[in-house]
């Protein structure tokens, strides 16, 4: 019996020795598994950790980048949609609007209107073709259940586009709608009442008469719709300001998040070494 006790006592110092790691430090440094001799030593635990840091480290990487993803698809999805719908609204225009042929209109203004309405139509085409072109493939891969297939979109590559489309559809494309809607109202109103025809060669709009309500009509529209050009383009710029801001303060946060993970590897190296 006392045999089996020293055998039993000297067990614990050799398997300390073993390990070259104390008895003294088990308590502060190992889990409570450990102490409890659950049958993982000091070495596979600290494998263990450093695993579940990588793991949990690649984790992270993949939510970012299915974040990305999932953005390029609602981007392109607001793309196609405003695209389409403010296409349509202009297509529609220039072909119901009806010229009053008795009426001799100012030169500048139907080669305003139509030059305006060409390259509104074109700008949200084009913007319409690359989320056509790109949206499939990112739908396909963002319905796969699966972490490892967000590699497989092409939405890291096509970036530049899909923001380009995101910019035509709605930063440029709008201020052209915009400018679509005065001109549409000096062409409808500007016959309205106006009394005498003026000359053929005249370059502008016509002189306000007396009892020429179309005039006014197309005027207050004008005056209303400087404005709101004015305070769209001033909220585009705060918005797209704030959002760089957002960014860039989110990638200061993942890039002391990656130093702490950093500091936490090189940790774990060293505990490797030293077993």
């Amino acid at each position: 019996m006392k045999a089996a006790h020293k055998t039993g006592e000297t067990q614990p110092f050799a398997m300390s020795g073993e390990l070259n790691v104390p008895m003294g430090s088990s308590a502060a440094g190992m889990p409570d598994r450990l102490q409890d001799g659950g049958g993982m030593d000091y070495r596979d635990w600290v494998r263990r950790s450093y695993l579940e840091l990588v793991t949990s480290n690649h984790h992270s990487v993949q939510a970012l980048s299915w974040r990305k993803l999932y953005l390029s698809r609602a981007k392109l999805k607001a793309s196609s949609r405003t695209s389409a719908l403010l296409s349509g609204f202009a297509m529609v225009a220039m072909v119901e609007v009806q010229l009053e042929m008795q009426y001799s209109y100012p030169r500048v203004l139907l080669i305003a209107f139509s030059v305006c309405t060409t390259v509104l139509v074109a700008v949200h085409l084009f913007a319409l073709l690359i989320s056509t072109c790109i949206l499939p493939n990112v739908e396909a891969v963002s319905n796969i259940h699966n972490l490892n297939s967000v590699s497989e979109s092409p939405h890291e590559r096509m970036h530049k586009y899909i923001e380009l489309a995101w910019g035509f559809s709605t930063a440029l494309g709008i201020l052209l709608f915009l400018a679509e809607v005065v001109l549409l109202c000096w062409i409808k109103f500007l016959p309205v009442d106006s009394g005498a025809p003026p000359k053929a060669n005249c370059t502008g709009p016509a002189a306000p008469q007396p009892g020429h309500s179309g005039w006014q009509a197309a005027l207050a529209s004008t005056i209303i719709m400087v404005p709101v050009g004015i305070i769209f383009v001033i909220f585009t710029i705060h918005f797209y300001r704030s959002l760089v801001r957002h960014k860039t303060e989110r990638h200061h946060q993942e890039i002391e998040e990656l130093h702490k993970i950093k500091v936490q590897l090189d940790g774990h190296e060293r505990g490797l070494q030293a077993v």
